[in-house]
């Protein structure tokens, strides 16, 4: 697969390359295409079935990748978009004491010290 496009939306071409070319040098031939950033699944990827096998048959081999792509393509199963996870409920916020309300051991303590005056 040859990487082309843009940051961060990646396009890649698949294609029969000499194993002595770098990955975007030139192709002998591109047999299809890959487009992640399409919604549909089965409409990412466009290969042209005979070529590759014609390729196969002549002794070339595919990578991983693009042997799970050429799967997917004949069996036509792409799976289907997970769906979203759940809503979480938030936690609920500890409810705060009220301002003018004093607790009733703050007001007890400063009357056991004895009383003590400015």
């Amino acid at each position: 697969m040859k990487r082309i496009g843009r940051h961060h939306r990646p396009f890649y071409r698949i294609c029969v390359m000499d194993s002595r070319v770098h990955r975007e040098g030139k192709a002998i031939e591109e047999v299809g295409w890959y487009d992640t950033s399409v919604a549909d699944k089965s409409k990412r990827v466009s290969v042209k079935l005979d070529r590759v096998e014609y390729w196969v048959s002549v002794g070339a081999s595919m990578s991983d990748r693009v042997a799970t792509l050429v799967k997917k393509v004949k069996t036509n199963r792409f799976g289907v978009a997970a769906p979203p996870p759940a809503l979480i409920k938030p936690k609920e916020l500890p409810v705060p004491a009220e301002e003018g309300a004093a607790p009733a051991e703050a007001e007890a303590a400063p009357a056991a010290e004895g009383g003590e005056a400015g």
